[in-house]
């Protein structure tokens, strides 16, 4: 499947196709990050603030597939033992501590002036400064491969390169 990084309002069309795909109406939604060669929505980008508190989960995965494939890696355990190698390699704890940093300043980039002065003048501000992908406080720590992935989508890092192993191993996955 051919993604393409599109960053693009969505339509009215790809705002209920989102919908359908969480099942939900998308709160804070801002944009399609990861869309397919038909237009798919893949990775949605979200505001920073919902319903007035910080959000630090900047890029959510919602495309279908890529989803059940994620949730089996994760249901063979596969957190648990990324999470093993990262604990035994000062490289991959130094590649996340940069792909945190990074993910940090896109975020703040998304920010609006007001925004950045609503979480300023509530005292909110380190809700996002001090987390990275997918809201982690921890830069050596992984949480959840979804939010790992999608950020993956939009710009390669650590655990994304090794979910994408994974991927194409198929093993993991019930698809050999």
């Amino acid at each position: 499947m051919a993604l393409s990084t599109i960053e693009s309002s969505p339509t009215p069309a790809q705002r209920e196709r989102i919908a359908t795909l969480l099942g939900r109406e998308p709160r804070g939604l801002r944009a399609i990050a990861v869309a397919d060669t038909d237009g798919e929505p893949i990775v949605i980008r979200v505001a920073s603030i919902v319903e007035q508190k910080p959000f630090p989960t900047l890029y959510w995965l919602i495309g279908r597939n890529l989803s059940l494939h994620i949730d089996r890696l994760e249901a063979a355990g596969w957190i648990a033992r990324l999470q093993a190698q990262v604990n035994q390699s000062e490289a991959l704890q130094n590649a996340m501590r940069a792909d945190h940093e990074r993910h940090r300043i896109v975020r703040n980039g998304f920010l609006t002036l007001e925004e950045a002065q609503f979480l300023e003048q509530r005292g909110m501000l380190a809700a996002l400064d001090e987390r990275g992908i997918g809201g982690i406080t921890e830069c050596d720590r992984i949480r959840c491969l979804h939010t790992w992935y999608a950020a993956h989508l939009v710009s390669p890092n650590a655990i994304g390169s090794l979910v994408d192993d994974l991927l194409a191993d198929g093993e993991y996955l019930g698809l050999v």
